[in-house]
């Protein structure tokens, strides 16, 4: 069976494309290199995607299958690959999984995803509306950083994941996820509350919710970001 995108997300990533351009500065439709060299990145080229285009998430996830491409697989009980709507607008971006994240193989389960669900719901969405998702798909021992050799082999799988899903947003959680997106070593405190673009993707970092469990004065500056969120959504 054919798999024909549905004429709504047609339209969205038409208005996706638009938009982008707008905000690039290109006006018109002259077909000028620029244009062309905005537009490319809006596409997901086929150097990220293996020329792809025309993949779902679980042909990624059968690709990815019982991951050994670095040292995490020799620890990990689950591969977390994420979960949620394949045609989410809004995609929740995490650095990796923790510990109950790895024992029963979701994303953002712990008290950290209580959490970020509420969220969600705050932004009158649910969790099977959107898309939740990691950096990295196996947990580091001791909730460690990622490595940055970890990062080099899952981040072609997330980059495949978003290209499928072509959300209008994407929220990264925490310093990793907002680094690891946005080529940056820049601080999370620097890098939130304003828009960045990652795939020809709106990035909004803010900071991640096991860091509000710990620093619940900053619960107001995340609700700042999500709301920014929001109003692109609209």
């Amino acid at each position: 069976m054919t798999n024909t995108p549905s004429v709504d997300r047609i339209i969205r990533d038409i208005h996706h494309s638009l938009v982008h351009l707008k905000e690039s500065g290109c006006t018109g439709f002259d077909c000028s290199s620029r244009s062309l060299e905005i537009l490319g990145g809006l596409g997901w080229p086929a150097t990220e995607t293996s020329g792809k285009h025309d993949e779902t998430l679980a042909d990624i996830r059968a690709d990815l299958g019982d991951c050994t491409r670095c040292g995490l697989s020799a620890s990990r009980n689950h591969i977390v690959f994420g979960e949620g709507a394949e045609n989410a607008r809004l995609v929740f971006v995490g650095e990796g999984p923790g510990f109950d994240e790895d024992r029963c193989g979701r994303p953002f389960v712990g008290a950290a995803g209580q959490l970020l669900t509420r969220i969600i719901a705050a932004m009158q969405l649910t969790r099977e509306a959107v898309y939740i998702c990691n950096v990295i798909k196996c947990h580091p021992p001791g909730n460690r950083d990622p490595e940055p050799e970890e990062i080099r082999h899952c981040l072609p799988f997330l980059k495949r994941q978003l290209a499928v899903i072509r959300p209008r947003v994407i929220c990264a959680l925490g310093r990793v996820a907002a680094q690891t997106l946005l080529d940056t070593q820049a601080p999370i405190s620097r890098l939130r509350g304003r828009f960045h673009d990652f795939m020809g993707i709106a990035v909004m970092p803010t900071f991640h919710p096991a860091y509000l469990l710990r620093n619940s004065e900053k619960k107001r500056e995340v609700w700042e970001d999500v709301q920014q969120i929001m109003k692109r959504l609209e």
